[in-house]
């Protein structure tokens, strides 16, 4: 399973106002700080975000299909995270909606250093 994701971000305190505005939505504090970085999450036995200049220095750049999914639980969340994602400069790659019959109801979008991030719920779990 995953522990924590990792990106790459070019200006570390631009990409932290970001994250805890967009975090802050749905209840996520800062976790941890180091030089290079800053985590987001509930505690280090769950799964956590974190940013982080590039160790060896070189400029960061988002990953070509690498995308960050952020689980919520109702469709009203995953609304109001992608509206305060977009309000706070992110690109749109999908608006929030239903995907396939699933009850995967999902938005997509790119954080200020172009990284992909989904927000989804599954909505017939959520609404049953």
């Amino acid at each position: 399973m995953i522990g924590y994701v990792t990106l790459g971000t070019n200006d570390f305190t631009r990409a932290c106002a970001f994250y805890d505005a967009l975090l802050a939505e749905i209840g996520i504090p800062r976790l941890m700080s180091f030089p290079r970085g800053q985590a987001w999450g509930h505690s280090m036995a769950q799964p956590s975000l974190a940013i982080m200049m590039p160790f060896d220095e070189q400029p960061a750049s988002p990953g070509n299909g690498v995308m960050v999914a952020i689980p919520v639980l109702e469709p009203a969340q995953v609304q109001r995270v992608y509206d305060k994602a977009i309000a706070l400069g992110a690109q749109d790659e999908g608006a929030p909606g239903s995907r396939g019959n699933s009850g995967f109801y999902a938005a997509y979008f790119r954080d200020l250093d172009g990284n992909k991030l989904n927000v989804f719920c599954m909505a017939a779990a959520a609404a049953g």
